[in-house]
């Protein structure tokens, strides 16, 4: 790059951080030459004359072009890791200090808890942390099913991992005890990174995170933003030590402490045991955001009588995994409700319906617990949940069932539970292939994209004989919904066939 040139894009997005509250105007050679250290340059000076931003400033490819900088000069290995810790180190110097973040995000929500959200998350977009670029690659739809309009997402955002990290992260070796402990732990707040080749391996650079302290359950944890949000304002709330994942009393106090703090967003925890549980079972940490679930908007069906809890509502709803609604406007009684309710799933066992609470010492049985508030009413969804498996099905009787694999067989977690899917990024791909042979009427099993699709793709050709290729998409788009929609079904634990309904009875009935 020429000198010019990198004086002008330090200048620029010098202007950029100025403009949107990140550095102050008096620190505005400071900044420059922070950018000057990040990428290794010993100049040229900046580029006085103000830039003009009233058109549209593209901050990925400025972070890309200094990252190219920075990869040149020796600081940042050549590889899609070293770029992105590049980049990440250089918004690190130009956006405030974490306790400078604490306390406006504090003094806002004194007064408005979502002027404060709003700031926070407008501050994690700007700075790059929330990927909005990445994210708008994401695919997504909504299919119209028997359970409503579930919402269907491929995950684009995650960029692919770089060869080389791949093949430095083999040769690397193992020092021990990593830190941060997992990439959930509030210690990361500000962390370089690591190349894949280093002691430790491969970690994220988090120079532009910021976590702002919140109270749940007397304890201080941390509220930050997803870096790949699935839905608005998708956000994460850390437990201060790197504990396992569990759902009981303490935790579902905590989830209504969340909504007490900021009413508008619901929060839930994924379940708590391997197969039903979320990617990371080993920190205490839940989900939320400004979001309306396809499961939100489910109707009740059946109202449940609890044993002593006559003052709180609890219905079954209308939804493929089987889920009781817990709602009152006493906080303690719903709390105590929903309690219940956890502690006689953990304990119950039908063997007619495939649930068997426990094998020895190993549990099957726990909740993935939503909370929100209806008004003046505390809403906590619990998600029956139960991780057996059976020699027919090895990953899970209540998982996705292997003739759905091709389209979905990793855990449903959380956001899945409540109806929108994040399926794999390979699919755009596959379905592309798919929509050719269907088109062409030529072999999908000769193909490797379309292969393992094949079973699936001659049932919707059969369903959709005069398939053209104006229509193709959406049709395969609603397919993909459908499959979707089996698959929530796997999940529950009681089926909306007579037989299920009568083992649903006989679990409420004892409640």
């Amino acid at each position: 790059m020429a000198s010019i040139d990198l004086a002008r894009t330090i200048s620029l997005l010098v202007d950029y951080t100025v403009a949107n509250g990140l550095v102050e105007e008096g620190d505005r050679l400071w900044a420059y030459n922070q950018v000057l250290e990040v990428v290794g340059s010993m100049g040229p000076g900046p580029d006085v004359s103000h830039m003009d931003l009233s058109s549209a400033f593209d901050l990925d490819a400025t972070l890309a072009c200094l990252s190219d900088v920075a990869v040149t000069n020796g600081r940042y290995e050549d590889t899609a890791s070293g770029r992105d810790r590049a980049s990440m180190a250089i918004m690190g110097r130009l956006m405030p200090r974490p306790s400078e973040v604490d306390a406006t995000f504090e003094r806002l929500r004194a007064v408005s808890p979502k002027d404060a959200t709003d700031w926070f998350y407008r501050l994690s977009c700007d700075v790059g942390y929330v990927r909005r670029s990445a994210i708008a690659r994401n695919v997504a739809w909504s299919t119209p099913t028997q359970w409503g309009d579930l919402e269907i997402t491929i995950n684009l955002s995650k960029p692919e991992k770089d060869p080389r990290d791949i093949a430095a992260a083999g040769a690397a070796h193992d020092t021990g005890e990593a830190y941060p402990a997992c990439q959930l732990c509030m210690t990361n707040e500000g962390y370089a990174g690591r190349a894949a080749a280093a002691p430790g391996g491969s970690h994220p650079a988090r120079q532009n995170l910021r976590i702002v302290p919140i109270e749940l359950g007397g304890e201080r944890w941390g509220l930050q933003y997803s870096p790949y949000a699935y839905f608005a304002e998708h956000c994460i709330a850390m437990s201060p030590i790197h504990r396992p994942m569990h759902v009981d009393e303490g935790n579902l106090s905590r989830l209504l402490d969340f909504v007490d703090l900021f009413p508008r967003y619901f929060v839930g925890s994924n379940a708590d045991l391997p197969i039903v549980g979320g990617s990371i079972l080993s920190h205490d940490h839940f989900q939320g955001g400004l979001h309306t679930f396809p499961m939100m908007r489910a109707p009740e069906v059946r109202r449940v009588r609890l044993e002593g809890f006559d003052d709180v509502g609890c219905h079954e709803v209308k939804w493929p995994l089987s889920v009781l609604r817990v709602s009152g406007t006493d906080r303690s009684r719903v709390l105590a409700a929903a309690t219940h309710v956890i502690d006689a799933w953990r304990g119950y066992s039908d063997p007619s319906a495939g649930i068997v609470a426990a094998t020895g010492e190993t549990r099957h049985n726990t909740v993935t617990p939503i909370v929100w508030r209806r008004g003046d009413e505390y809403v906590i969804d619990l998600a029956l949940r139960c991780n057996v498996t059976t020699p027919d099905h090895p990953l899970g009787t209540f998982h996705p069932h292997e003739q759905w694999h091709h389209i979905k067989r990793e855990n449903i977690g959380l956001i899945e539970v409540m109806g929108l899917a994040i399926l794999p990024g390979r699919l755009q791909a596959e379905l592309a292939a798919v929509r050719s042979h269907l088109l062409d009427g030529t072999s999908l099993e000769d193909d490797p994209l379309a292969a393992a699709h094949a079973t699936w793709a001659h049932e919707v050709a059969g369903r959709h004989p005069d398939l053209a290729a104006d229509d193709a998409d959406a049709t395969l788009r609603d397919e993909v919904g459908q499959v979707f929609g089996h698959v929530l079904e796997d999940a529950g634990v009681f089926k909306w066939d007579e037989e299920g309904r009568a083992a649903s009875a006989r679990f409420t009935d004892g409640l």
